[in-house]
């Protein structure tokens, strides 16, 4: 166990939260998971370590001896050559011992000079004991056979050593043999074999013994890991199940550690090891109070201990109340200090507090604004709280109704009101219970209702039914009243009951009235009828007989004067013939006799029919008449009665034009139906005139101001024929500027025929 918190005490990493953190750490947790890996791993490294550092040794061993033996072979030819060389260059052996370096000779190296028949002459180094022969030295092999042709041969000399040797057979005076024992060669190579060797070995021995500590090390480890494991795992469900966090505040550095439990707490997930001290100031409500100042005050004042309630958002955006108490540590020195502590929840209990608190306040607040005086007793008969109705009915002091004040003190601290005369109305079954009226002495009517409470208090509420009692007494003067008024009533129902007998009558005789005048009406259409038919006829044979007579078929007449009144007839007819027309055409309108062929029309060429039918008056005025086009644009309507709308129109616009005007037709589309204007700057409507227009025989001027001639029915047999077809007709017009008629007909393109009043409810909200 003492091992397990040291190992744990081991990991502080100088916070007294760093076991749960290095726990917690993600690095931590990867090397965990590996851990058993590396249980296997490392044996298995540590011997293919060590069977590679033997390779590796034998290797070097290897390429040494054989760079050592290269070495001393490439020496004994050298100094073979150079002995050989020097030899017949001074005709002799005199002197070759001094002229021979040094070094020729080490490593054991022997040279010796023969002669041709293989008698040794010379031994180096001098002094050097010798054989006679060099058959003596190095037997009967290769090398004596092939001499210079073979080169250094390893050979065993005739002591039975092992030795390398080489044979030069032009020299001077016979032959050279240099001989280097093996041994030799190799001694220094052995020796330092033997050092790599050892080195190897020490090795080999720490290897295995940081091996061994590594496997008792990671089993300590183990084991400590699972006792902190245990220990983490009973602190987190402590945390979560206390709705808690741990807090480790490094002040120096100004980052601070979470546990998990508070993530969770506030829904938030964990990024990195630390927060910010300003990551974690930023979730704290702005009047809550800053964490800095706060911490810098506990190290200033080295108070050690925090108990501090705030706000802090969590990750949905809502505020969570949090009470931290924390405790200031010293850490290992060059650390600095830590506040290290835990922050609860206690989201509920603010919520339950402000709740009690509001509900409080508006029982108060309630109490307060009714109308009633209000006053609660408890148990021992003290005060609870009452309003201020209570206060001023008793004339209380504002010290006398505190809460817990006994009720007579609170009885006597005030004046007593005067009850004149106590009522009871109203007696509860219930034991306490009571309702009593009082006539107090200033007049006022008080109704007061007293209840127990279940705790065995009691609370009394006094009403102001003065106004009650007033309006009761006015009742019973009005009841009186009332049964007067009901006697006029009936009185006054039987004059009415005459007087509707007397409309009954009215109202008959008003109906067969009605019933002449429509009969009359009908009378008078049907004569206009006739009578324009006998009209018609003689005023055809007059308008033809005059142009005859003006035109002269028959012969002169004798006198210019004879011309101008011909002509003036043939025109007063025509106009006595118009007249009669526009009455005839009303006349059939008004009796139902039109029948209408409706068929797609194309818009462009009735305009044009009927510009061109008034472009002889207008040029006469002088009048520009401008007509806009829509090629393709075709109406539902029957075309002698389209044509006849346009041409009344048109007609109006030029007789009420002046000289020099300008009238002008637009042709624009509306949703199922299109429209023509007709515009024109004459002497306009005024706005009085506006609503009788179209009305049969209506006119702007009077009879006594009449200055323009006609019959007042073209523009109301537009209308008329304009409603017949689906359509309708808008005026509009500036008394001195001019007027714009709109012509409204159904689209024979559009795919649904609206209805004539539909049409012209949506006419009328456009204008």
């Amino acid at each position: 166990m003492k091992s397990a918190e040291a190992a744990c005490l081991s990991a502080r990493d100088s916070t007294i939260l760093g076991v749960a953190r290095s726990l917690k750490h993600p690095a931590y947790r990867r090397l965990a998971a590996y851990e058993p890996l590396f249980r296997f791993s490392v044996p298995a490294l540590l011997v293919v370590f060590i069977l590679l550092l033997t390779v590796s040794l034998y290797v070097h061993a290897t390429r040494t001896r054989d760079e050592a033996v290269a070495l001393a072979v490439a020496d004994l030819e050298l100094v073979a050559g150079f002995v050989a060389a020097d030899i017949a260059a001074q005709r002799g052996t005199v002197g070759i011992d001094q002229r021979l370096p040094q070094k020729a000779l080490a490593g054991g190296r022997l040279v010796y000079v023969a002669d041709r028949e293989g008698r040794i002459l010379l031994a180096l180094p001098a002094g050097a004991a010798h054989p006679e022969t060099i058959a003596e030295v190095v037997g009967d092999g290769l090398l004596s056979i092939y001499a210079d042709r073979a080169g250094v041969l390893r050979t065993t000399l005739a002591s039975g050593a092992e030795a390398y040797a080489t044979l030069r057979s032009d020299a001077g005076v016979g032959q050279v043999l240099a001989v280097q024992p093996e041994k030799a060669i190799l001694a220094p190579w052995s020796s330092q074999i033997w050092n790599q060797a050892f080195l190897f070995g020490t090795a080999i021995f720490v290897l295995i013994g940081i091996a061994t500590a590594y496997f008792l090390q990671s089993a300590r480890a183990r084991a400590a890991d699972e006792v902190c494991e245990r220990v983490r795992e009973r602190v987190d469900l402590a945390l979560d199940r206390g709705r808690c966090g741990l807090w480790d505040w490094d002040i120096a550095r100004g980052r601070i550690f979470w546990s998990d439990s508070m993530y969770a707490l506030l829904g938030r997930e964990r990024t990195d090891e630390f927060l910010a001290f300003g990551e974690v100031n930023g979730l704290i409500h702005p009047e809550d109070g800053d964490l800095y100042a706060l911490a810098n005050g506990i190290v200033q004042s080295r108070a050690g201990l925090l108990d501090h309630e705030f706000r802090i958002r969590n990750a949905a955006g809502d505020w969570v109340w949090l009470r931290a108490r924390a405790e200031l540590v010293e850490a290992a020195p060059g650390e600095g200090s830590h506040l290290v502590g835990i922050a609860v929840d206690i989201t509920e209990q603010k919520t339950l507090a402000e709740r009690s608190a509001t509900a409080d306040m508006r029982l108060r607040d309630a109490i307060e604004t009714i109308s009633e005086a209000f006053v609660l007793w408890d148990a021992d008969n003290r005060l609870v709280m009452c309003n201020s109705k209570f206060q001023t009915l008793r004339s209380l002091p504002g010290e006398a109704v505190r809460p817990g004040a006994p009720y007579d003190e609170v009885m006597q601290a005030g004046q007593q009101p005067i009850v004149e005369t106590p009522v009871l109305i109203d007696e509860r079954r219930e034991a306490g219970a009571r309702t009593l009226e009082a006539r107090l002495a200033d007049g006022r009517w008080l109704q007061i209702n007293e209840r127990r409470t279940k705790d065995g208090g009691y609370v009394s509420v006094g009403t102001d039914v003065t106004a009650l009692k007033l309006h009761e007494q006015r009742l019973m003067a009005s009841e009186s009243e009332l049964k007067a008024t009901v006697q006029d009533l009936k009185a006054s129902r039987r004059t009415l009951e005459s007087q509707a007998q007397q409309l009954a009558d009215l109202a008959e005789k008003y109906l067969e009235q009605k019933a002449e005048a429509e009969s009359a009406n009908r009378a008078k259409s049907e004569f206009l009828a006739n009578m324009s038919h006998e009209l018609r006829t003689p005023l055809n044979a007059i308008i033809g007989f005059s142009e005859i007579m003006e035109s002269g078929i028959f012969g002169s007449l004798g006198c210019s004067r004879y011309s101008e009144y011909c002509q003036d007839i043939r025109k007063s007819g025509q106009y006595l013939l118009g007249v009669i027309n526009d009455v005839l055409d009303m006349a059939r309108i008004e009796s139902g006799r039109v029948r209408l062929d409706r068929a797609p029309l194309r818009l462009d060429e009735a305009v044009s029919d009927a510009v061109r039918a008034v472009s002889i008056s207008a040029f006469d005025k002088n009048l520009t008449v401008e007509a806009e086009t829509m090629p393709g644009a075709r109406v539902l309507a029957d075309a002698r009665a389209f044509h006849q709308i346009l041409l009344n129109l048109l007609q109006n616009a030029v007789k009420f034009t002046p000289d020099g005007g300008r009238i002008a037709v637009r042709i624009k589309r509306a949703p199922g139906a299109m429209r023509v204007y007709v515009e024109d700057n004459g002497i306009g409507i005024p706005k009085t005139a506006l609503a009788k227009l179209g009305r049969p025989f209506e006119q702007v001027e009077s009879e006594l101001s009449r200055t323009y001639k006609g019959s007042g029915l073209g523009l109301a047999i537009a209308r008329s024929l304009a409603e017949m077809q689906g359509g309708s007709l808008r005026i509009r017009s500036t008394f001195g500027s001019g007027t714009i008629v709109m012509v409204q007909m159904p689209d024979a393109d559009a795919r649904t025929e609206r209805p004539g009043a539909a049409m012209a409810e949506a006419i009328e909200a456009a204008a």
